[in-house]
């Protein structure tokens, strides 16, 4: 597992938890921010995943 792997992940638990509280307090704009760093955090785990597809592929 590398760096964007693990951050990509951590934003995307932390954005899931920011659109349920504006779900609970009625905040559409917490909502959409929830989601938004969703979309950046499985962005960003996509990433670490190619590169580590690509690690494994050129240390074989």
């Amino acid at each position: 597992m590398n760096k964007d792997q693990v951050e990509g992940t951590i934003k995307d638990v932390v954005g899931k938890v920011q659109e349920q509280a504006g779900k609970l307090t009625g905040s559409t704009g917490q909502q959409f921010k929830g989601l938004n760093k969703q979309a950046k955090g499985q962005a960003q785990k996509a990433v670490g995943d190619m590169k580590e597809v690509i690690q494994d592929a050129t240390h074989k």
